[in-house]
């Protein structure tokens, strides 16, 4: 992260109820300015995470997605309009938060992520937040994070139930990784995608919320991360269970040769 901004008038207005938490300060406030995160997808996880994200200041905000807004996106996806279907998501995306906070750069990577790009795109980011809504670009950003060092916040949803983990085992001890937790992708039949079981709509903003924090707190270092621990919430039963992750020696991504 390069050196913190002093923050200017207009900005102490913005984010006066950050300031007076004794947690964030104006430092802490110009620690989420400088601060560079890339989000993967700008769909239901994503939307309700770069809105927020926008709206805590963090300076830079980076956005991959190669779909463009269909009518079946707007049940969940609340950073589109009905007048953006057909457009790029990316740039759906940009213009929205540019509504919520003109300070923020986008940068908008209208591509998928894969093998070819995703160390290039990482590489440029503070943190990573995971929006994504498959094993395969689960799994690769998992890979890619750890080599280059990066901390990861993950969520994932569908039906009427969601989990969430940060993921950080490049910084060694008992911090696993995904694979610690999934060591390979479950079938389609274990794992149907949205398109096939449905999801709630209001899902995807509590855990893209949910995801804001967390990655709010890891910028911060404060609060107790959720490294190690994977939340889940079943909205039907409405409440949250929590799972201890245990670091596997011989996990092919973290665990030792």
């Amino acid at each position: 992260m390069s050196s913190l901004p002093d923050l200017t008038e207009p900005q102490i207005r913005r984010y006066a109820r950050h300031i007076v938490l004794a947690e964030v300060g104006g430092i802490g406030q110009s620690r989420l300015i400088a601060a560079r995160v890339l989000v993967v997808g700008a769909g239901g996880l994503g939307a309700p995470l770069l809105q927020y994200l926008a709206a805590a200041g963090v300076g830079t905000l980076g956005v991959v997605d190669a779909d463009r807004v269909d009518l079946s996106n707007l049940q969940r996806q609340v950073i589109h309009r009905t007048s953006d279907i057909g457009q790029a998501k990316v740039e759906s995306a940009r213009r929205a938060l540019a509504e919520i906070n003109p300070e923020v750069t986008v940068e908008v990577h209208e591509a998928r992520l894969g093998p070819d790009n995703a160390e290039r795109l990482i590489a440029g980011y503070d943190l990573v937040a995971d929006g994504s809504d498959n094993f395969a670009t689960r799994f690769l950003l998992n890979d890619v994070c750890f080599r280059l060092r990066k901390t990861l916040v993950a969520a994932a949803i569908l039906r009427f139930d969601g989990q969430i983990s940060t993921y950080k085992a490049w910084a060694g001890g008992d911090h696993p990784c995904l694979r610690c937790v999934f060591p390979e992708a479950p079938s389609e039949e274990a794992v149907p995608s949205c398109a096939q079981a449905g999801v709630l709509g209001s899902l995807a903003g509590t855990l893209g919320a949910l995801q804001a924090t967390e990655v709010v707190k890891e910028i911060l270092g404060i609060g107790r991360s959720l490294s190690g621990r994977l939340v889940m919430y079943d909205a039907l039963a409405g409440g949250f269970d929590e799972m201890a992750i245990a670091k596997r020696p011989h996990c092919p991504t973290c665990g030792k040769p």
